[in-house]
Formats: structure tokens, sequence, C-alpha cells
């Protein structure tokens, strides 16, 4: 069965012989070339005297583990370097990758090659990443003792490897990542909190790579759940342009967060990208100290005249799907933009469709300035288990609203 797989360990020695049987070099590495082909081996790199040469994989006419590489063709060119190629010893080995059904980052220590025998040649293709002790004394005995001997002394021990199809390479050189074509859309399918988790394992540059690569709104969604700091880190490596793609996306309370701990400098080149809406919303926030009730609210709410009719309500949620997910209360507003009356969302369902908002109204509405503390917010929610609290200016004009995210945000960083 184990004849049927070629490990890299194993290859990266391998004799090759041209069609005469006459020794040409060893194998020195072994490359994909993702676009072509997504775990084929398209092309091994020969020793070859002075230089190293290329060797195609239609060049090549049979495999063994006991004997090397057979070729059939002896056109063989001097190997040159291409952005599209991905060669495995150099790219892969010992690097990161990240096992997206188990949402964690590992390293690769060997990789696991299944020999297909076709009409006419031998092809090998990527089928496993290993990372665990096997490939390890594999490694440590690599040249030392023959490949079927390794084989033998692994055999105890039980494999540790992931599927090459639910691994997603990441690559800091910004030179290589053409080659790297392996889709992110595994990465974006996560959860943005397990996303975030495995971010946090990355090196600064390996996370560059991901927040480059990624949509936007997922990039947003994930940091937003990355720790603060890591958050000033990550956006101050991306071009301010990228960087402003993503802010926008976010939340605005959580984008104003993200960008206060930025330098000034920083900060304002981001923002001179951004769009003029969400780029004014943020702002607005900026202005307000960190820990009070306009440092925490955010602008994102519905809100109504409070005239308005339940058909009315009706219509704005439909024209704000994007909030749904988090919305729980609608408020309505005077002709002077005053706070007058919050509705529970679940309200508007049970409530005949003639009913006025203002009938459904809360018997208490809870509110607090701009200016109050965070503490007293706290305090707040914890006494009448909020979700919602609604923020006014001095003048009582509706400003923002402060969910249990925002203070659950508070509570986990004291």
């Amino acid at each position: 069965m184990m004849d049927h797989f070629v490990f890299l360990t194993e290859l990266a020695s391998m004799p090759v012989f041209d069609v005469r049987g006459r020794r040409l070099g060893r194998v020195k590495d072994a490359a994909l070339v993702p676009l072509v082909h997504s775990s084929r081996i398209d092309r091994y790199l020969v020793s070859g005297g002075d230089a190293w040469l290329t060797v195609r994989y239609d060049q090549v006419r049979s495999i063994s583990l006991d004997e090397g590489i057979f070729l059939s063709d002896e056109h063989l060119t001097p190997y040159h370097d291409d952005e599209y190629m991905l060669r495995l010893g150099r790219d892969l080995l010992d690097q990161q990758i990240i096992d997206v059904t188990g949402r964690k980052v590992v390293r690769v220590t060997d990789l696991t090659l299944e020999l297909r025998h076709e009409e006419t040649r031998d092809t090998l293709a990527v089928v496993d990443v290993d990372i665990g002790i096997r490939s390890i004394l594999r490694r440590l005995f690599q040249g030392v003792v023959p490949p079927r001997w390794i084989r033998r002394m692994q055999a105890p021990i039980p494999p540790n490897s992931i599927r090459w199809e639910f691994c997603n390479v990441v690559e800091p050189d910004p030179q290589r990542r053409l080659r790297l074509n392996i889709s992110y859309q595994k990465l974006e399918s996560i959860h943005p909190a397990d996303l975030a988790d495995i971010v946090e394992d990355l090196a600064p540059a390996e996370r560059e790579a991901i927040f480059e690569t990624i949509d936007s709104e997922v990039a947003a969604d994930t940091l937003s759940e990355v720790d603060p700091k890591m958050q000033a880190s990550i956006l101050e490596s991306l071009e301010p342009e990228i960087a402003a793609d993503i802010v926008e996306e976010m939340a605005p309370d959580e984008a104003a967060d993200a960008l206060s701990e930025l330098e000034a400098e920083t900060s304002e080149d981001i923002l001179d990208e951004m769009d003029s809406e969400p780029k004014t919303e943020v702002q607005e926030l900026l202005e307000f100290e960190e820990d009070t009730a306009g440092g925490l609210m955010n602008t994102e709410y519905v809100a109504l005249h409070d005239s308005a009719s339940l058909a009315d309500a009706m219509e704005a949620l439909k024209g704000n799907e994007e909030l749904l997910e988090n919305l729980n209360v609608v408020f309505l507003v005077d002709e002077g933009g005053r706070l007058s009356a919050a509705i529970p969302l679940a309200r508007l369902f049970i409530s005949p469709a003639a009913a006025r908002l203002k009938d459904l109204a809360a018997e208490t509405l809870l509110q607090v300035t701009v200016e109050e503390h965070q503490d007293r917010v706290l305090e707040l929610f914890d006494k009448y288990n909020l979700l919602t609290l609604p923020v006014v200016d001095e003048n009582g004009q509706l400003a923002g609203v402060i969910t249990a995210d925002d203070v659950i945000s508070v509570l986990r960083q004291k």
C-alpha cells in the first residue's frame, strides 16, 4: 500500500536517469504550478553538473522508490525560477499552513505524494501535508539510512496529516503570491472569530498576506474579533487604500476604536482613503472620550418619525437588512430629531397592521447622554438586563446606541 505513495523527503534525493539509463543527477526539489493543476507535480528540479535542470512531468516514464526516476525525453532545459511555480521544498517545507477544517495553524514537516501509474508515464500528486512525529523522524534520518528502513521504523507511529485540499498556504512574499492559486474562499467561509484565532497565531507578514487577499467584508468581521493592539498592527501594515476598504465595512464604533489605536498620521491616511459617509460617521465617534457613552455607542440603528405607522416600520426594516441580525429595537424621534420612544422589535410582528408605532412603545424609556461615563452605562445594562441603550446629545437628539456586544467588549478588556 505504501508503494503507492512517495514522501517529499524521499523524492528530494531520488536519482534521475535518462532514456539510456545514464544517471543525470538527483532530485533537488519539485514544483506545482497551481494555475495549471492544484496538486500534480509539474516539474522536477534535478542537479546536473554546475546547473540544475528542469524535468517536466510529461518527460517522466517511471518513478520507483528503490530505483529512481527514469525519463522518456532527453530535451531538458536549465532551471529558471518562475513566479507561477510553487516549489515544495523551498516554499512549503517548514512553512505555516492553515488547516481550514481544524481552524488552526500548523507547520509543514513533510508532504505525502500519491504515485499514479498512467498509460505512458508515472506522475506524483500532493495529497497530504504531514505535521506529526513520523515526518520529523523521516527528516531526521533522511540520507542516513535507506527509505524503506525509515518506513519500517515509522510504522508503529500513528500518522498525523491534513488533506491537501483542506490547506491554505500562507505566503508573505508579494513576489511569490501569484504562484499560490489556492482559493481563499475556504478561509472566507470560516467564522470570523475562528479566523481571528488563526490570524493571531501567525507572524505579522502572514497576517498582512491574509488581510490583503480575503474579501474586505470578511476581513472587517475578522479584524473586529482581534485584540485591539493587533488590530493596530495589522492596519499599519496594510496600504492605506486596502485598510480603508476594510475599515469601511466595520461597524462605525468598531472602526473608530480600531483607528484610535493608531498613530494620528496613519489614522488620517486611512480616513483620507475612505468614502465620505462612513468617514464622517467614524470621525464623529473619534471625537468622544473612550470611556464615555459616546465612545461606546454605534451609529447604526433604525429611527422613524413618531407619527409613523407599522407599515412604515416594516418598510424601514426592509431597507436596513444588514442591521437585522443585531437589531432588537426601533426608535421614534420627533420633528427635531429628539428621542421620544423605543419599540421592541418583537412587538411589530404581533400587532395589527393599522397600529401606530407610538402605541407600541415600551413604557419606560431609558437613555444616557454622550458624556455619561461607561461605568454608569454598565450599571444600567446590569440593573435592567438591557440589550440596547439609546444615547442622546445635549439637545436630546438621538446620537447612537450601545448594545450588549459593546458592553461585553468593555468587560473583557477589564
